[in-house]
């Protein structure tokens, strides 16, 4: 069983939505396996089906004057906020599929984001930095230490449509945390945000690429797939991409 992984690079926000459409709408007919990608965005706020927008603390203006899109979109969850030196992922994953812990007719939903969690948690780990679930409150955290609280490090909001799933997490690598200023993070207000960059120590100092070989290697053993590396949108979507002798000419390592 094979999980398609393409890496972008840095595409706008509406870009990406474009290409996450075409992906998914690739899936649904089945035209392609399961498909994680793998971005960074320019300065972007998203609002989820549960924002509020009182949670946008930047007036408008403020952010057109700093370039900062906003986009209210599909997925759960409050606002958030994505940038350089963040990487996002959006897993195209049909739940009905052979997946762990599947015990029905298909995955739920909070069962795929536990697994979304575990990816980021052996993540974390590769650098060093220990993180954790937090009851109740999606996404991925630092342990607590003496007087300091948890902090988060990666952000997770998904959508799922006959029974394919969208959108994903968001990772903090090398991310100017100050642009979270802008919002009241997934409206919470007792907790900070961080990223591997700070906490991660010398000898494990991060970086985009570490980080996208870190995460395409932790959601393949997670997932119990192998990973398939394509090149481009084009050979992910193109028919041949799917047939018996081109996935064995393209096994990627990871």
């Amino acid at each position: 069983m094979l999980i398609h992984l393409l890496h972008l690079g840095r595409v706008s926000y509406a870009e990406g939505l474009a290409i996450q459409q075409r992906v998914i709408a690739a899936r649904k007919q089945d035209l392609i396996g399961d498909t994680l990608l793998l971005l960074e965005h320019p300065p972007v706020i998203t609002l989820g089906r549960n924002s509020h927008r009182e949670n946008v603390l930047a007036s408008d203006e403020l952010l057109a004057s700093r370039g900062v899109e906003l986009h209210e979109i599909n997925r759960g969850g409050d606002v958030t906020y994505h940038g350089p030196g963040q990487l996002v992922g959006y897993p195209i994953i049909d739940l009905r599929g052979d997946l762990p812990g599947k015990k029905g007719p298909h995955l739920g939903p909070v069962d795929y984001v536990r697994l979304l969690e575990e990816v980021l948690i052996r993540v974390c780990g590769d650098f060093g930095v220990p993180a954790q679930r937090i009851c109740k409150l999606t996404g991925v955290w630092t342990v607590a230490g003496g007087s300091v609280a948890e902090k988060k490090i990666a952000a997770i909001g998904v959508h799922v449509s006959q029974g394919v799933t969208s959108h994903g997490f968001a990772l903090n690598v090398t991310t100017d945390l100050r642009d979270f200023g802008w919002i009241v993070p997934c409206g919470i207000t007792d907790r900070a945000v961080t990223s591997l960059e700070l906490e991660a120590d010398e000898a494990h100092a991060p970086t985009m690429a570490a980080a996208v070989n870190s995460v395409a290697r932790c959601f393949g053993r997670t997932f119990g797939r192998q990973m398939l590396a394509c090149e481009s949108l084009e050979e992910l979507l193109a028919p041949a991409a799917t047939a018996p002798g081109a996935v064995a000419a393209n096994l990627s390592g990871y």
